[in-house]
């Protein structure tokens, strides 16, 4: 088989095909363990050594997945009106970007990448945004550490827990479910959690996230020179 194509000569075969490829799979699994070199070849009707001439190993492709997601995260064009207003956009990019490939949190959870694509995309352009809004520049470092770190952590519990998502279709039955399994527990046992049982189901909510954020941004601007 000559390089670069699939069986029956069709569609060459690039590296960014190669990324899209795995990201469809990661982002479908819970566990990157299940990401491997002879699946993805399957996947893209080639053999395995023909993946190897273009990354060397699995871990140059989980590097190239996070440069890919991290080096295209998306910000507003514009520039912020005021603090308040920039660190609010950079918490929605970071859960939309985490939101649009899941795999890039179990990446960040287990990899360090030196990438200048990944580093401008995801560090650079926030840091820049916040700074052009009068976040002075320490303090915009703490914003930046605490809002990738809380994006990741609530993406996280968020993900396998579908009735806090409105776009998640039957969203709103899961959600009914698990507010009757709270409410069924042994009141004796779970006093707190029975009578709790309608704002437990939000923990996982966007509204959650956002309350979250709202907190933090009071906080940080509160502290901000005059």
């Amino acid at each position: 088989m000559a390089r670069g194509r699939r069986a029956g000569g069709h569609d060459p075969l690039t590296p960014e095909r190669i990324i899209d490829a795995a990201l469809l799979i990661s982002d479908a699994e819970s566990d990157l363990d299940r990401l491997t070199v002879r699946r993805l070849a399957a996947e893209l009707g080639v053999g395995t050594m023909t993946l190897y001439s273009y990354f060397r190993s699995k871990g140059e492709i989980l590097d190239a997945m996070a440069d890919h997601v991290l080096g295209r995260m998306r910000l507003p064009a514009e520039p912020a009106a005021g603090p308040d207003e920039a660190l609010r956009s950079v918490a929605d990019a970071f859960l939309a970007m985490m939101r649009e490939h899941p795999s890039v949190v179990r990446l960040l959870a287990t990899r360090i990448t030196n990438s200048r694509t990944a580093l401008r995309g995801a560090m650079e352009s926030v840091l820049a945004h916040l700074v052009a809004a009068g976040v002075p520049g320490p303090t915009s470092v703490r914003c930046y550490g605490f809002l990738i770190t809380y994006a990741i952590g609530f993406v996280s519990y968020q993900t396998p827990r579908p009735w806090g998502r409105q776009d998640v279709e039957e969203a709103a039955e899961v959600r009914r479910q698990r507010s009757h399994f709270y409410a069924g527990l042994p009141r004796d046992d779970f006093p707190q959690m029975v009578a709790l049982a309608d704002h437990l189901v939000d923990l996982p909510s966007d509204e959650q996230y956002r309350a979250g954020v709202d907190a933090f941004i009071e906080s940080v601007v509160r502290g901000l020179p005059a």
